[in-house]
């Protein structure tokens, strides 16, 4: 078999060391594999990694990062790397190493072999900041569903180095009628393990089950949906905030937000819509933490407008967006209509318009992107008109004098539609805009002049 070969290893970068806190300290490695043809490189995805890490509440004291053809079957970097990381312990006092890749239960169970310290991978990080973050009791049974299914395929790389056998039907034994004869502890965790996500898949669709017939409600109302999308930590919750004057818990932290949050909205000329907040992306989500959330994910899907949040300001921006739509297609609502918001612009220097049509320019954006800063309040009165146009096609133009006594109309009108003009006057509310068009049948005993005005 060919061997992977070394083509340059990265400088290890140290941090200094908080004497004052007390959390985990951890060392970070990462691996440039040339043939993956990543858009991300391996340092600027290490940096990422770092502020995971951070997010999960360790102390990062160092890193490393290594280029390798492809990684190496045992330990995924190479053996003098590996040792290299070991000798450092003595001197970082690392309590544990986290790789920015996903690791089989072989190379991790190798890898603390060498390094006689615990080792996890990036998807590991991942579920473990979902673990921490999530407030409901939908998020924690889709976080445990997610880390059970990462688990399961890895229980035989972590108990590869057991050979003993349990339950051999020894007279006496406690174990009848839970383990088979012979079975092995493998075996007994794997069947724990899949009777347990067997049991987690229940219990989430019963939850997708509960929020379908919620949607349903909302299709009902007709108010339209639109969904927030974009990278963790975009600032889709400061836009959700700014938007509808709600105290959505947004933090200047990665995955800060994994329960879908919806909120109404009046926007600036007057229509009513449902926004909706959900979990950030990142690039190389771990995959059963997609499956696990797809109930969450499918807010996404019952939108009638998409806004991807981009933080322009961030230097990775342009391999976030990619990131962003790649997840969209895999979610397959990318062909929905979508309004790209370019946030934080407040934190642009010399920030013009010039400035950021240069930056959208290089990146490549739609050229109906929408500036903002959701934190400052920039550009919010644009993005409702914006909204506004993209969801105009639905509406009908429409004058009507409601009775007194149809204030259910008139309720519904400023709901549901666009009220551009109102009137009280003797015989009742003069009233002109647009409605969706599904309605205007209710209103047909009112119109004034029998005249829709397209």
């Amino acid at each position: 078999m060919e061997e992977p070969t070394q083509n340059g290893d990265g400088h290890v970068r140290r941090r200094l060391h908080n004497t004052t806190l007390n959390k985990p300290r951890a060392f970070l490695v990462g691996v440039e594999v040339y043939a993956d043809h990543s858009s991300w490189s391996a340092q600027d995805s290490l940096n990422e990694l770092e502020l995971l890490a951070d997010t999960a509440g360790l102390e990062v004291v160092g890193t490393t990062y290594q280029k390798l053809t492809k990684p190496y079957p045992k330990h995924y970097i190479g053996p003098g790397k590996a040792q290299e990381i070991a000798d450092l312990k003595g001197e970082l006092h690392y309590d544990l190493v986290v790789f920015d890749d996903e690791l089989t239960g072989s190379q991790t169970r190798n890898l603390e072999e060498v390094l006689q310290t615990r080792v996890i991978d990036r998807p590991q990080l991942i579920l473990d900041i979902f673990a921490q973050h999530a407030q409901t009791r939908e998020g924690r049974l889709q976080v445990e569903l997610a880390q059970h299914e990462y688990l399961l395929p890895r229980l035989r790389g972590q108990w590869g180095h057991l050979s003993r056998q349990t339950a051999q039907g020894a007279a006496g034994g406690s174990a009848v009628g839970v383990r088979g004869p012979g079975e092995t502890q493998l075996e007994t965790d794997r069947r724990l393990v899949g009777r347990r996500i067997a049991q987690l898949k229940e219990q989430i669709e019963e939850v997708r089950r509960h929020r379908e017939r919620y949607r349903q409600r909302r299709r009902q109302s007709g108010i339209p949906i639109v969904s927030l999308v974009g990278y963790t930590n975009a600032g889709k919750s400061t836009l959700l905030n700014a938007l509808s004057g709600a105290s959505v818990r947004a933090e200047n932290q990665l995955f800060a937000t994994l329960d879908p949050t919806t909120r109404q909205v009046q926007l600036s000329g007057g229509r009513v819509i449902l926004l909706t907040d959900t979990v950030g992306f990142i690039q190389r989500l771990p995959t059963p933490l997609v499956a696990a959330f797809r109930a969450t994910l499918e807010e996404i899907q019952e939108a009638d407008i998409l806004l991807h949040v981009l933080a322009i300001t961030h230097p990775n921006a342009e391999e976030q967006s990619e990131t962003v739509l790649e997840t969209l297609a895999d979610l397959e609502v990318d062909e929905k209509p979508t309004l790209t918001v370019l946030n934080k612009i407040d934190e642009l220097e010399g920030m013009d318009s010039g400035a950021i049509e240069k930056l959208a320019d290089e990146m490549n954006l739609p050229a109906d992107y929408v500036p903002v800063s959701a934190a400052k309040g920039w550009g919010l009165e644009l993005l409702q008109r914006r909204i506004e146009e993209a969801l105009g096609g639905e509406m009908s133009g429409l004058e009507a004098l409601i009775p007194y006594t149809r204030n259910d109309l008139v309720a519904q009108w400023r709901q549901r539609g666009i009220v551009e003009a109102e009137e009280y006057v003797e015989q009742g509310i003069h009233i002109r805009g647009k409605l969706p068009i599904q309605l205007l049948s209710q209103y047909n005993g009112f119109r004034v002049a029998a005249k829709v005005r397209e």
